[in-house]
This record gives structure tokens, sequence and C-alpha cells, in this order.
């Protein structure tokens, strides 16, 4: 049996502060348990700490260093198949990867375990504050991206498709912000391709308003299809979608040294970036 703590907020795994952000003023919109804070194993599984519990959703901001960064911001969603998030793996080593690159990292901490609604909810509240707030944070609001890891993968296509959707009732003025990413990169995406016959997942709409998405996978991943399906449908629409994929790899290796996949989708993902933001000046 797993023994479960709880983490101090405001301070990560490694004991660095980094700032502080709840993403919802009052009550927790479809949440039936008290707001607490998140709950990681005890136990560190495969050098990866692990949150298990989230009933009080927010984001760990991540500041470039002392050049000011770029203007552009990317909200980060963790792996974990929407029971636990990967906090460190697909997270914390994420956002200090963005910012020695000069972006500005928000690391989501959505709800888990089995809330995929809450989750959307969560993602859809993180980028209108980010945008809300974009001028007090030094951030272009047309420059506000999400990237996903697996479940976070899944997690970044619904925002990146659904954002016309009206899924919580406004909490505060933040709630009249567009929750549309500007772009998205989904990191060996999960649960895209669970349509008939293996298409595309139903609920991603796929309209003329869906940003760029980069999409990183190997061949060898259990979810290899839901990648190639995404990538197939946007094509078929005409919509920006770049893929890339490696034949071995497996499955969740962040972008820790060892494997040639996690050693070659950082520099893909920033070469993409960056022309993405210089087709937005």
């Amino acid at each position: 049996m797993s023994i479960l703590v709880f983490c101090s907020i405001g301070i990560s795994v490694c004991g660095q502060k980094h700032e502080i952000v709840h993403l919802w003023p009052g009550n927790v919109p479809g949440e039936t348990k008290a707001k607490s804070a998140p709950v990681f194993e005890a136990e560190v599984k495969d050098n990866v700490s692990r949150i298990t519990q989230v009933t009080d959703p927010l984001m760990e901001i991540y500041r470039p260093g002392k050049s000011g960064g770029n203007g552009a911001a990317v909200i980060i969603c963790p792996g974990g198949g929407y029971h636990i998030l990967a906090y460190d793996l697909e997270g914390t080593e994420v956002a200090s990867w963005l910012t020695s690159k000069g972006y500005m990292a928000f690391l989501l901490e959505y709800r888990v375990p089995d809330k995929k609604v809450g989750a959307l909810q969560d993602v859809q509240r993180a980028i209108r504050l980010v945008r809300y707030n974009a001028e007090k944070w030094h951030i272009d609001p047309d420059r506000i991206g999400v990237m996903g890891f697996s479940a976070g993968g899944s997690l970044s296509a619904r925002a990146g498709t659904r954002f016309a959707e009206q899924t919580y009732a406004p909490a505060d003025e933040a709630d009249k912000a567009s929750c549309r990413p500007s772009f998205a990169m989904l990191i060996y995406p999960a649960y895209l391709d669970q349509g008939p016959g293996n298409t595309l997942t139903p609920e991603l709409k796929l309209g003329k308003e869906v940003p760029p998405v980069f999409i990183f996978q190997t061949a060898d991943d259990q979810y290899a299809n839901s990648a190639l399906v995404m990538a197939q449908s946007m094509r078929n629409e005409g919509l920006p979608v770049e893929l890339h994929m490696l034949p071995f790899g497996g499955h969740g290796y962040g972008l820790r040294p060892g494997k040639r996949a996690a050693e070659t989708w950082p520099d893909l993902a920033e070469d993409w970036l960056n022309s993405i933001l210089k087709q937005k000046n």
C-alpha cells in the first residue's frame, strides 16, 4: 500500500520556491472534495515524483533568467494517465528547460485522479489567467501555448480544439479572456485515437481556428497511433501540424538523457517554436 504525504505549497520537490497561482478563487467547479495541498507519493519510484491527488488546481511559475525572456509562455501539462501527475519528469524538469530557452513556464497541477472534465476546466482556466495577466507578467497575449506529455498531451490537444466551449461558469473577470492556446506541443500524446476504428477521438473538433501543433512520438510506443491519427486528421483539414517519429524510445522518457528520443525532441520543439514565434511577429 502506498503511503501519501502532503507537499508544502510553493516548494518544489527539489526545494526551490516558485510563485504559486491557485486557479479557482472560490469553489472548484464540479469538485466534491475540499481544497487541500497536492498529495505526493512518499516513495519515489523509477526516479519519478508523482502527485496522486489534486483538489485545488494551481500553477507554479518559472521565470526566465536575467535576459528577461522572449515574451512567450508555455503552460505545461504533465502526464500520468489522468490518474497521477509525473511532477518532475514531465513538469519541473521541462519548466527549467523552457526557462533556459527564454520562455516563461507555468507548471499546471490539474485535477487527478480520474477527473477528465475537471482537467479540461483547469487548463482552460489556466490559459485565461495567463492571458489576463499577460501585461503583469510581461507576456505577449498572442504567444501563450500549451505543452503536454502522454495524458497531458491529450489534455493539450483538448485545449487546442475545444476552446470555443464554455465548460464552466465564469469565476471572475479573467474568464472573459480567450482560452485558445496560440500553439500546442504534444509529446508522446495518448488517447487521441479513440474514435470508431481508432480514428480521431470525437471530442477533438478540428475547426479553422485550431492553433499550430507540434507532435513527437516513437513507433514502438503503445500510443503511437494516437500521434499519427492526430497529425493525419489535421493534415486532412489543412491545419498546420508538424510530426516527428523515431523508431524506438517507448513511452514516458521526458527529456532525461540516455534515450535518443529524450535527447532529440527538445531541439526539434525549440526549432518549431522559434518558427512559430517568427510567424507571429
